[in-house]
């Protein structure tokens, strides 16, 4: 097992019992302590940062359809693993980090392929705890929702990773008077990549 160098895993709770994954009150304890949250079917942990909360579905996403990954027309090869939303996050503006995993052969073959043109993606290479990750950035809008989309892609441990750093919601000059967002758009990024940053894999 890889060292988990700077998230120490302090829930032997979330352990326990060879579970895939614990139970939503030890989910919601972890969350309120601020410690590590492990998925061990998943192979990752990561610590819920103060002022983000812990989710199991992928469902706040006017754009999207709750897909294991942006842009992949709920094609069933993956699933949700977690997602980490800011505290605040209503319909004018959610910022959320969403983790998706697949591992069957469609999963692992097309883990690294890019949204369609038309979404314009701009791609690089990052590395993420020692793996190195595809990363892009895409955007989409329709009847004045948006979504802005930070994606991370990679295969390892025999497993397609899909991480999503999103920003989604409704544009405030549509509400009459005009809606107030419940944060800035660029703090909320700083939030969701520190959050990023903690991400370990366990095997």
């Amino acid at each position: 097992m890889r060292q988990l160098s700077t998230v120490t895993l302090v829930s032997a709770l979330l352990l326990s019992g060879g579970c895939a994954q614990a139970p939503d009150a030890v989910l919601a304890a972890a969350t309120a302590a601020g410690t590590p949250v492990v998925d061990r079917a998943a192979g990752i942990a990561i610590a819920v940062p103060q002022g983000m909360h812990l989710r199991r579905d992928f469902r706040r996403d006017y754009l999207g359809d709750a897909g294991w990954k942006a842009f992949a027309d709920a094609d069933g090869h993956g699933r949700p693993v977690l997602a980490l939303v800011l505290d605040g996050s209503d319909a004018i503006t959610t910022a959320e980090l969403r983790i998706g995993m697949g591992s069957d052969a469609q999963a692992l073959a097309h883990c690294r392929d890019v949204p369609p043109s038309g979404v314009a993606p701009e791609a690089s290479t990052v590395t993420l705890d020692g793996v190195p990750f595809l990363r892009f950035h895409a955007a989409d809008a329709a009847m004045s929702h948006y979504r802005e989309v930070e994606a991370y892609h990679a295969v390892h441990a025999g497993r397609c990773y899909a991480i999503d750093l999103l920003l989604t919601g409704t544009r405030p000059e549509v509400y009459d008077p005009p809606a107030t967002p419940p944060f800035d758009r660029v703090a909320a990024k700083v939030k969701l990549q520190r959050a990023l940053a903690s991400l370990r894999f366990t095997e």
